[in-house]
């Protein structure tokens, strides 16, 4: 199975799953992208992932309808495209690897992952995570709630430091600066850094991350460090738990 990251708009990545033969495609916001890289591989379309109802994710759904790719998403969608309805404990299963569903809510009131974990298919764990996680970073909070995104990436801490996330942005590099705002003692983000601009430079995308990196670089994960503490707290942060110091960052990010 090869993974490809698939550009549109200005910084989304449409993920693309193919063994050579058909493919599996992730929050196609843009149909021309996929139908281009479709192409390029020399592909078929066979299925379809949807996170959540925002348009840059959804908005290519009625104009790859003519594949016949079945649609999984959730059930707030079939009026826009999605034909099979699931949510957290649906299963499914994909030329041969299989996919369970979590319910991953937060940056909206429904959201949903999509994980492939360690099977004869895939060596390590594999996760499709829309916009609830980016490298160094998580989703802004629209219709969903912050306790609610706190409790999402509380259970995904969890996962195996193996586990390759595939968000659907590329904002590594901002998302890293205010990294070093709330944590500038940590060696690692200013080493990623120099890496993901490495990377840009030379038109790679800096994406997909492991959770092992994020637990280093993502200030999200860490709210329960010293200093990620001490910086939220002279932010503004109300109190020093977990959950008033993500809510802080949180806040100071949306303006960042």
């Amino acid at each position: 199975m090869k993974l490809v990251a698939i550009p549109a708009f200005t910084d989304n990545y449409i993920w693309m799953l193919h063994d050579g033969h058909e493919a599996l495609v992730v929050d196609p916001g843009d149909a021309v992208a996929v139908e281009q890289a479709l192409a390029q591989v020399g592909v078929k379309l066979s299925a379809i992932l949807v996170t959540h109802h925002h348009a840059d994710h959804i908005g290519g759904l009625a104009a790859l309808q003519p594949h016949g790719a079945p649609v999984w998403g959730p059930s707030s969608l079939v009026e826009k495209g999605v034909t099979h309805p699931v949510d957290e404990g649906s299963s499914l299963s994909w030329r041969g690897l299989s996919l369970q569903v979590w319910s991953v809510p937060g940056h909206t009131a429904v959201h949903l992952a999509f994980l492939a974990p360690v099977q004869p298919l895939r060596s390590t764990p594999l996760l499709f995570i829309g916009d609830t996680l980016f490298s160094a970073g998580c989703g802004r909070i629209f219709d969903g709630s912050v306790e609610q995104l706190a409790d999402s990436l509380a259970r995904l801490v969890l996962l195996p430091p193996d586990t390759e996330i595939c968000p659907a942005h590329e904002y590594t590099l901002g998302n890293l600066r205010f990294a070093r705002a709330v944590e500038p003692g940590n060696l690692a983000v200013v080493k990623h850094e120099a890496q993901c601009l490495a990377w840009r430079e030379a038109g790679q995308p800096t994406v997909p991350t492991t959770l092992a990196r994020e637990l280093a670089i993502n200030p999200f994960l860490r709210c329960d460090r010293p200093e990620v503490t001490r910086s939220a707290l002279a932010h503004g942060a109300q109190a020093d738990s977990p959950l008033a110091v993500f809510t802080e960052l949180r806040r100071w990010k949306n303006a960042f």
